[in-house]
């Protein structure tokens, strides 16, 4: 009776192995086959064309950033008062 109850256990085992295989080879096609029809319906990418940014003369720049660096450290002095000078 126990080797009865083994071998149906197995057998159920490997069906249900089989199924979830099936399954997933079944996906996997059907992803490759979707691939390759939005490959070819597609229209072709055109390369984007990157403006350059306006460059700053320096002085600009040092202000910019000079500015964002003394409201960083402002907002620091607000949160945390033991460390402000």
């Amino acid at each position: 009776m126990g080797t009865v109850l083994i071998a149906e256990g197995l057998t159920l085992m490997g069906i249900g192995m089989l199924i979830v295989f099936s399954f997933l080879l079944l996906l996997v096609v059907l992803l490759r086959a979707m691939s390759a029809l939005a490959a070819r319906f597609a229209p072709a990418e055109t390369p984007a064309v990157i403006s350059p940014a306006p460059e700053l003369d320096n002085y600009e720049l040092i202000v910019v950033i000079s500015a964002a660096i003394a409201r960083y450290r402002a907002g620091q002095c607000h949160r945390l008062s033991s460390h402000c000078q």
